[in-house]
């Protein structure tokens, strides 16, 4: 007889291998395990009953928030009519369609086509397939490296493990892997040199990169890979004149830029696409997380009219590209994305990130910016993060032993509010689902005033 209490902790223990978790403490029931039962709009509810608002929206996806039923009877209807069909030879279906037209419509308006995936790693591996066909068919063999950056995050694959730039993602794994090179993170906190303005570290970063290009040879390098903001790698935005001077660079050097938009797109920054918000003008761009809102697995590489006029002439030329995946465009996915893209605009939720992602982070710097161990409280829409230092004054930062990090985000659990401890760093980061109300945030932002204090002091 089943016994939903007893088995289920056992069979995890025993069968079930999960990412980011330290396996032999798991196994052996030495580390806690949570099974979450149900959610509701910015909170979810684990199997004991206890109920968490959660300030990441899992892992910064669940936009929308969590138990929209409209997304879910999209999904049943769509399983209902069609389960499943290939996308390969030109099939379709009307969610797919339909989905593809709505992202252009939304997209930076020098993009032309979406190729669908179901994860932003498989994404970024389609992009970088993609950049290296490209210059392929323009008779360039030889323009195949891709510079990224050091602590930006792009995927958990060969290559897109490659692609991140954070060494927890390539300790044992033999990565990066050629020819994949990374240039400096644009984490004006983090700068070595404290006199420079925001502007001349951003023409430091951009000087650095053009010398890596003269250094590697401009004919070799393919692509420049980035997300907006730096996600995972800290919730870090860019500094003021980053990106016209990173842009710049790029121009010169006839170099394609990918935008890594798996985490902005789709209303994270108070803008549709954090592209747009930052005035990039991308070649190609990733997403994913927020174009289901995490209700379904889905992903997308969006073409620019540049590129794709390319691979039709090497598809007049060669026949298909050999590049595919089984579930591209899976109608049950799609159909979870319309739906979604339709709540993004009903319910306003672009705008709502903007406005009340402002207000958390003005009340994250109400509450804590005096606290001696507070170094910095950043963020752009609805991101934000704290970073707790040793010592404020000299910027000095704690031993990672010290575990400062996840201890306050182990407090604020304790509290009731989920927020993440970053990797590489004593970092809290917020990614609350966009739906997210003044109040609410009122709540993150006491709770993790309390936990630092009942950390720090």
């Amino acid at each position: 007889m089943f016994d939903r209490e007893n088995d289920l902790p056992a069979w995890d223990r025993d069968h079930f291998f999960h990412p980011s978790t330290p396996a032999g403490q798991h196994a052996r029931g030495e580390t806690p395990a949570r099974r979450i039962v149900g959610g509701e709009g910015v909170h979810i509810v684990d199997s004991t009953g206890k109920r968490s608002l959660d300030a990441f929206g899992g892992l910064y996806c669940v936009n929308v928030g969590y138990g929209r039923t409209e997304i879910a009877e999209a999904m049943a209807d769509q399983a209902r009519d069609l389960a499943y069909y290939h996308a390969y030879a030109g099939h379709g279906t009307e969610a797919s369609i339909t989905l593809a037209r709505m992202i252009i419509e939304r997209a930076p308006k020098t993009m032309s086509r979406v190729y669908f995936g179901l994860s932003g790693s498989d994404a970024n591996e389609t992009n970088i397939k993609l950049v290296w066909y490209y210059n392929n068919i323009l008779g360039r063999p030889e323009k195949k490296k891709i510079i990224s950056r050091w602590r930006g995050y792009h995927g958990s694959g060969i290559m897109t493990g490659s692609l991140t730039g954070l060494h927890l993602f390539h300790t044992n794994f033999d990565l990066p892997r050629a020819p994949i090179l990374h240039t400096d993170a644009p984490y004006y906190f983090h700068r070595d040199d404290l006199s420079l303005t925001e502007d001349q570290f951003s023409a430091r970063c951009a000087q650095r990169l053009e010398e890596m290009i003269l250094a590697e040879g401009p004919d070799t390098i393919a692509a420049f890979w980035a997300e907006p903001v730096l996600g995972t790698g800290g919730i870090v935005p860019p500094p003021a004149g980053y990106w016209p001077a990173i842009q710049a660079v790029l121009t010169k050097y006839d170099i394609l830029l990918v935008a890594d938009e798996v985490v902005t797109g789709f209303g994270r920054l108070g803008s549709m696409f954090g592209s747009d918000h930052y005035g990039m003008t991308p070649d190609l761009i990733t997403i994913a997380k927020g174009l289901t809102s995490a209700y379904a697995p889905l992903s997308g590489s969006i073409v620019s009219d540049k590129i794709w006029q390319v691979i039709v002439e090497g598809a007049d030329r060669l026949g298909p590209m050999g590049h595919g995946w089984t579930y591209s465009a899976h109608p049950v996915c799609a159909a979870a994305g319309v739906a979604n893209l339709k709540l993004i605009d009903d319910l306003g939720l672009v705008e709502n990130a903007g406005t009340v992602g402002a207000y958390l982070r003005e009340g994250l710097q109400d509450a804590l910016s005096s606290h001696p161990h507070v170094g910095d409280i950043r963020g752009e829409g609805m991101l934000a993060a704290v970073e707790l230092v040793a010592d404020r004054d000299s910027r000095r930062f704690y031993d990672p032993a010290d575990k400062i990090g996840p201890r306050i985000a182990s407090a604020m659990l304790d509290r009731g509010v989920i927020a993440r401890a970053m990797p590489q760093g004593d970092i809290l980061g917020f990614a609350p689902p966009l739906c997210l109300t003044r109040a609410e945030a009122d709540i993150i932002t006491g709770v993790t005033a309390a936990a630092v204090k009942a950390v720090l002091g």
